[in-house]
């Protein structure tokens, strides 16, 4: 039996997306032994640039004509087309700079958020796709991490500006278990209440223009996707 084939590609990025795939180490060496990485330039010159690809996995953002291009023959060449990191799903923290998300242009079969991806999603999402199931990502906002991790919410006990009841869980709230307000970096979670929390962030005394500029950095966090 054939081993499916795999490409892994960056638009313009930071390459951050790409680099915690190959910082999956060990794991990494069990996922070659039952898929075939065809196209990968970060990891290897020995690339096959126009084979059939069963899953193409897409990091950053479109930015350029060339990205637009180079995307539509990724799209082509794959069964399945998975954006990974908030650049490629949101538009990420270039989208001051006009920068859009893959799904503008081309059909995306699932989405990966993080900036970067977590290692863990990622070898779950592989894992399911492979076995021809749809990953269950969290839908949950990061402050429900905090809660299951005791961590006290920086908001209300510190007055701190919080993205955390916005944003898309999955990270286990490391940032604010470290002190360090959530800044929305995996954009928004699905069904949250963005009026209730804006007026909250305006309660503990932040302005309507920063709650908007803090809430749209790396994604509008009052959308969803």
């Amino acid at each position: 039996m054939n081993r499916p084939t795999i490409g892994i590609f960056g638009l313009t990025s930071c390459a951050g997306c790409q680099l915690s795939i190959l910082n999956c180490e060990d794991e990494l060496f069990a996922i070659t032994r039952v898929v075939d990485i065809r196209d990968f330039l970060m990891a290897t010159s020995d690339n096959d640039a126009a084979c059939h690809l069963d899953l193409a996995l897409v990091e950053g953002s479109l930015v350029s004509k060339l990205d637009e291009t180079v995307l539509r023959r990724i799209r082509a060449r794959a069964d399945k087309l998975v954006a990974i990191g908030t650049c490629a799903v949101h538009g990420g923290i270039a989208r001051s700079t006009g920068a859009r998300p893959l799904k503008e242009i081309v059909k995306v079969d699932l989405n990966i958020t993080g900036c970067p991806i977590e290692k863990q999603e990622f070898l779950s999402a592989i894992a399911a796709l492979l076995h021809g199931d749809m990953p269950q990502l969290p839908e949950y906002p990061v402050c429900t991490e905090c809660k299951m991790n005791e961590t006290s919410c920086l908001l209300n006990t510190k007055g701190q500006f919080c993205c955390g009841p916005l944003t898309a869980a999955g990270c286990n709230a490391r940032c604010t278990a470290l002190g360090i307000p959530c800044v929305g970096c995996r954009g928004p979670a699905r069904d949250v209440n963005y009026p209730s929390a804006v007026a909250m962030l305006q309660q503990k005394g932040f302005s309507s223009g920063e709650v908007d500029r803090r809430t749209n950095t790396f994604a509008p966090l009052g959308s969803t996707l």
